[in-house]
C-alpha cells in the first residue's frame, strides 16, 4: 500500500536529493536501473549513504569520482530482496539525468526510479525479481499512468550514456512477473 507518496512495505529513509515535479499528477514511466559502491561490490550502506549525501568519499578511492554528484532515486532493492525508499513518489528523485522518451526530455519530471543492487554483468536475485514484481503492481494499481509498457531501463531514456539494467536483467521474467 502507498500512503501520502510512501510505500508501506519498504524502509524509509529520506533523501534530500530531490525536489518538486512540474505536475505532481503527471507521474507515468518507471526506469529501472542498478548500482553498486564501489562497482561490483554489495552487503554494504555506501548507496543509501550515496543517495542520502553521506557517503564518506576516505573510504574507498572510487567514491572521490562522485563526491560532488547528487544523486537519488524513489527505491532501492538490495541483493537479499530488502526495499528502501528515499524519495516520496509524488516528488522529482534525481535518477535519470540527461534523458529522453517518446519526445519528452528530462525524464525526472513524471518517473519513477528504482535502483537494484546489481551491475550489467551479474545476475539478479530472485528475491530482487519478486520485491521488484511485488512493487511494479502496487505502483501500477497506484498511478493508472503507469503500464507494463511504459517500464524502461535507463539505457532506453539515455542510450549511448547509460547501459542499465543491462544484458543481465531478465526482462521476459521480470514481466511475466507483473502480470501473473
Amino acid at each position: 500500500m502507498i500512503k501520502h507518496g510512501w510505500l508501506e512495505l519498504a524502509t524509509k529513509i529520506p533523501s534530500p536529493h530531490f525536489n518538486e515535479r512540474p505536475d505532481p499528477d503527471d507521474i507515468s514511466l518507471l526506469v529501472i536501473h542498478n548500482i553498486s559502491l564501489p562497482p561490483e561490490q554489495f552487503g554494504n550502506d555506501f548507496v543509501e549513504d550515496f543517495f542520502c549525501g553521506k557517503l564518506n568519499c576516505s573510504l574507498d578511492p572510487y567514491f572521490e569520482s562522485i563526491r560532488d554528484l547528487r544523486v537519488s532515486s524513489h527505491l532501492f532493492i538490495k541483493r537479499c530482496g530488502a526495499l528502501i525508499q528515499f524519495v516520496a513518489f509524488d516528488k522529482r528523485a534525481w535518477h535519470a539525468g540527461v534523458s529522453e522518451y517518446n519526445g519528452h526530455e528530462n525524464c525526472n519530471d513524471f518517473s519513477i526510479g528504482i535502483e537494484l543492487e546489481g551491475t550489467d554483468h551479474l545476475a539478479y536475485t530472485s528475491a530482487q525479481y519478486t520485491t521488484l514484481q511485488l512493487v511494479t503492481q502496487q505502483l501500477i494499481a497506484e498511478y493508472p499512468q503507469l503500464t507494463p509498457q511504459r517500464i524502461v531501463g535507463h539505457c532506453d531514456i539515455a542510450p549511448g550514456r547509460k547501459t542499465d539494467p543491462g544484458i543481465s536483467f531478465d526482462w521476459h521474467y521480470y514481466l511475466d512477473g507483473i502480470e501473473s
